[in-house]
């Protein structure tokens, strides 16, 4: 049994029993069965393995090129290729003859609208974002407290006028009265000289005894009269001519107050005018904020106003102004209307980087420094700035600055196809 278990576990010891034949049978009678048969009867044969066939070798065909397996691939990529490069020098050609910046935006002088004169709010006739020509009323305050204000200016006026007039009669009246005056001067002198002549007369005629001295005495008498007479005379005409001077004193008083009377009267009626906020010039309103029953304070931000007049200031690199000049024609596009191509030109170059005109301007004298290239803002002015869409400040435009007036590779193409 031990034999059986290992001739059946192992085929290979199997094939060693078979090869024993001489050996097994050698010792043993005719009659009885060799030793090898019964282990074959009682083995399983193995099974058959199929023959292997040698390999056959076979001849290696010769490989071809590239260009012969896949000419239609070539040539297509060839043409692509030169394509793409014929292109980028076209492209950088004409990219070289321009300028741009992402750094541009929208500007203008935007104002606040205020009233210079406080008072309720009676009227508010625009809207937001409402497009004003100029003149027009953006709001209305309360105006009868500076319509009775204008009213007594005018009344003053009036009183220093008819003060004025009255000083002028009396000038006139004065004026009679000094030459009155002049006339009893006048007078008084030709009967001084009457009674100088008399005096004398009569003094002759006393010392040659053909005359009284009582004659003498009284014509003496008369003669210190009319002196007398023509001395109080000539005192009256002097008054009337102080007078006269008093009353020009007074009329300038008078003019003076009509003066100053006439500056309360245009006063009055610059604070009633100032009543009526209006626009100064065309523009939209913007952040409107006053409504109507709203006490205004003089100053008081009614709306923010953003004029038509509106320009784009670009803040290049100072590595692009070599050849940047004002006048420069510039093709503006504008973020918020990526279809529309503008044209504009370059106003003026700031003589100064942004950094220099800050509130705190840099200090490179000072710690260590390190060089970082300035940008310098840039006027552009837009020759035809669309009206049937809204530009305001702050707005992203991308300008491009053609520096080189000659002609690309791709105008030229363009103008002959």
């Amino acid at each position: 049994m031990f034999e059986d278990n290992v001739l059946e576990s192992s085929p290979h010891a199997l094939e060693k029993v078979e090869s024993w034949p001489s050996v097994r049978t050698v010792g043993r009678a005719p009659n009885l069965k060799p030793l090898n048969q019964e282990i074959k009867a009682r083995t399983p044969l193995p099974p058959a393995q199929p023959k292997k066939e040698p390999p056959q070798v076979t001849a290696k065909k010769p490989r071809t090129g590239l260009l012969k397996r896949r000419p239609v691939v070539l040539a297509i990529g060839a043409v692509l290729l030169a394509a793409a490069v014929g292109g980028g020098y076209v492209y950088l050609d004409n990219a070289e003859r321009y300028q741009s910046t992402d750094d541009a935006f929208i500007a203008a002088r935007q104002s606040s609208l205020a009233p210079k004169v406080s008072g309720y709010i009676t009227a508010v006739p625009v809207t937001d974002n409402q497009h004003v020509a100029a003149g027009d009323i953006i709001a209305r305050i309360d105006d009868r407290d500076y319509r009775i204000a204008l009213e007594q200016a005018q009344a003053q006026v009036a009183a220093a006028q008819a003060s004025i007039e009255n000083i002028d009669a009396q000038l006139n009246v004065q004026q009679a009265q000094i030459s009155a005056n002049q006339a009893q001067v006048d007078q008084a002198q030709a009967a001084l000289v009457f009674a100088e002549q008399q005096a004398k007369r009569y003094h002759d005629l006393a010392q040659t005894g053909a005359g009284t001295v009582q004659n003498a005495q009284q014509y003496s008498s008369q003669l210190q009269q009319q002196q007398a007479t023509l001395a109080s005379v000539q005192a009256s005409h002097k008054v009337a001519q102080r007078q006269l001077e008093s009353l020009h004193a007074q009329r300038a008083s008078a003019v003076a107050s009509l003066a100053q009377a006439n500056a309360q009267r245009d006063q009055a009626q610059l604070n009633l005018s100032y009543t009526t906020v209006t626009a100064a010039q065309p523009g939209r309103v913007v952040n409107l904020s006053a409504a109507v029953g709203q006490f205004a304070q003089a100053g008081t931000n009614l709306a923010m106003f953003v004029p038509d007049k509106i320009w784009v200031t670009a803040n290049f690199k100072e590595i692009q102004l070599d050849r940047m000049r004002p006048g420069a024609s510039v093709t503006l596009s504008i973020d918020a209307y990526p279809g529309r191509a503008i044209r504009g030109h370059v106003d003026s170059v700031q003589p100064g980087s942004g950094t220099a005109f800050s509130l705190l301007p840099a200090q490179n004298a000072t710690g260590n420094y390190v060089k970082i290239v300035q940008r310098v803002p840039v006027k552009i002015v837009m020759d035809d700035p669309p009206t049937d869409v809204s530009l305001g400040p702050g707005m992203s435009v991308v300008p491009a600055v053609r520096v080189d007036t000659t002609p690309s590779l791709y105008e030229r193409l363009r103008g002959w196809l």
